[in-house]
């Protein structure tokens, strides 16, 4: 299932150079700098130079520097790129596994989530990452994701019909809102406040954060809190590069991984109020729709994972991880 690597990637050198003891390294990332995700990446280098006396730093590419999400996690395949926060997406073209954690509606709030993540998800993804040349550290945040738009409010799955809704490429998003009745629409991320201000698509689907961070409410009227998918960064390093580390620098490296997403999850959650709070201040209007609704409508988009997930076992074992830890 190892995904063909793009001459781009070929032609580059590793990044990882080792000179007068100090370990240099690359961390990519697609957050704001200013984003909750944005903020750990940098506590973790900061603290993982401080913690091995300088002997290694990592230099934090926020915001899509280095590619596009799926890019830069083809990178770190390579050890071009040391470590990513990479999305669940695009990790579920190297472990299809993945592919059912963004399942619609079904984590109950934020640490039942954590539960699964952290825990028997981790578990029963790990060796399927390292054997495509990935260490997976742990699973950081990134939050429930939300719908805006600038028709009208969002009360009930009838109110999404026939809204042009703009949804990231992956199947599992596409297909929840596709579910509701919206015209799902495909535009890259970096184009897509324009498409929002020109009025190309009337809404679009992100977490909390993201929709502040973004500005999308200069372009967006309404914010529905339909909590729809949980999505969150994951922390994976190169095997290679994992591999020349000494176990002291391995341990630095998984500690504080888990502190940068104990830092990450704290502002994310802690964090939903204030960007709610934030948001009606710039003249949203915010709804709290009855999600049950919305979750009865959902049997379309888990047949449409089930085929992509290629696996008829995949999301009965991870919705009985979902259930034991509820």
């Amino acid at each position: 299932m190892k995904k063909p690597l793009s001459a781009f990637c070929l032609a580059l050198a590793f990044s990882t150079i080792a000179f007068a003891g100090t370990i240099n390294m690359k961390l990519a990332h697609y957050a704001a700098v200013d984003h909750p995700g944005g903020i750990a990446a940098r506590k973790f280098a900061d603290a993982v130079k401080a913690r091995t006396n300088g002997e290694i730093t990592i230099e934090v590419y926020p915001n899509n520097e280095l590619g596009a999400p799926d890019d830069m996690l083809e990178q770190n395949v390579m050890g071009v790129v040391d470590m990513t926060l990479g999305t669940q997406g695009s990790l579920d073209k190297y472990s299809k596994k993945f592919a059912v954690v963004m399942m619609p509606f079904v984590f109950q709030d934020y640490d039942h989530a954590y539960r699964v993540l952290d825990g028997p998800f981790y578990d029963w993804t790990r060796d399927e990452l390292l054997a495509q040349g990935l260490v997976f550290i742990g699973s950081w945040d990134y939050g429930f994701r939300n719908l805006t738009n600038s028709v009208r409010p969002v009360n009930k799955p009838d109110d999404v019909k026939g809204l042009k809704v703009r949804t990231p490429g992956e199947i599992q998003l596409q297909s929840c809102i596709a579910a509701l009745g919206a015209n799902v629409q495909a535009i890259p991320f970096n184009e897509l406040y324009l498409a929002l201000k020109q009025g190309t698509v009337d809404g679009q689907e992100n977490p909390l954060s993201v929709i502040y961070f973004n500005k999308y409410y200069e372009a967006q009227k309404y914010l529905a809190l339909t909590r729809h998918v949980y999505n969150s960064m994951n922390l994976v390093i190169s095997k290679k590069v994992h591999d020349s580390l000494t176990p002291e620098y391995r341990k630095i490296i998984a500690e504080e991984s888990r502190n940068a997403a104990a830092l990450m999850r704290d502002m994310t959650r802690n964090g939903d109020d204030d960007y709610i709070a934030k948001l009606e201040k710039e003249g949203m209007i915010v709804t709290r729709p009855d999600t049950s609704e919305f979750a009865a409508l959902m049997q379309p988009s888990y047949d449409a994972i089930a085929k992509y997930a290629d696996n008829p076992e995949y999301i009965g074992t991870f919705l009985k991880m979902v259930e034991d830890n509820r």
